[in-house]
């Protein structure tokens, strides 16, 4: 919705990704629409699998309040949960969690070169880092291609894509993680993560992240 959202349950207008062929070629399948039963029931999962942080109160209030427009789609975590074992490879290829980039709020990305809207938006995340990346924030954007990295970087490469690190899991694994805790129905899979590690927001599905909105999103969470 271009001036404000909904709020759940009665209906805020979500993304959800649904992959068609986790395959190279294969492009990201999305719905947009009201929450169905099934849907109802991946929120409710979201929102009560994984171990909780110490309450965020005024700092959820106020990312739910900042999901407006172009991000309307983020849906506040209630309570914040722990996130920072999620485990990827870092931009050297060693292995690293969240964990590892405490001190920053993060926004991390799951993409993949087969995903078409994680194509689409891979431009956007990285003017977001180029405007907003510091100390304090950044855009983590972690490939999730399998196989060798030669398409994942060739493509950013080519899009002029070198603002953004090049986290990397090329097992499905943190996709897979994320699916259990309730997180990742497709690709891409954005979360909002404060600068402990805790679960601020989630989304499922693109969106404009040079945007107004998002940069107010960001603003919010830090």
């Amino acid at each position: 919705m271009a001036n404000g959202k909904l709020h759940l349950p009665a209906g805020r207008m979500i993304a959800v990704a649904i992959v068609a062929g986790m395959s190279v070629g294969a492009l990201g399948v999305y719905l947009f629409g009201g929450l169905s039963g099934n849907n109802t029931q991946l929120v409710a999962a979201s929102e009560s699998s994984g171990a909780t942080c110490p309450a965020r109160d005024d700092k959820i209030a106020a990312v739910d309040a900042a999901a407006r427009g172009e991000v309307a789609a983020m849906l506040a975590s209630k309570p914040p949960r722990a996130l920072g074992d999620l485990a990827f490879n870092a931009p050297d290829g060693t292995p690293m969690t969240v964990a590892d980039l405490a001190g920053k709020t993060l926004l991390i990305n799951l993409w993949a070169t087969w995903c078409a809207p994680c194509r689409h938006e891979m431009p956007a995340l990285n003017q977001l880092q180029e405007e907003m990346g510091s100390d304090k924030f950044e855009v983590v954007a972690i490939n999730v291609d399998t196989g060798s990295d030669d398409k994942p970087k060739a493509f950013l490469s080519e899009t002029g894509v070198d603002a953004l690190g090049y986290y990397r899991e090329s097992t499905l694994g943190l996709f897979n993680d994320l699916k259990r805790r309730g997180l990742a129905y497709g690709l891409p899979v954005t979360l909002l993560v404060d600068e402990e590690g805790c679960l601020l927001a989630n989304m499922n599905g693109p969106a404009e992240w040079a945007s107004p909105d998002a940069k107010r999103l960001i603003e919010a969470a830090m």
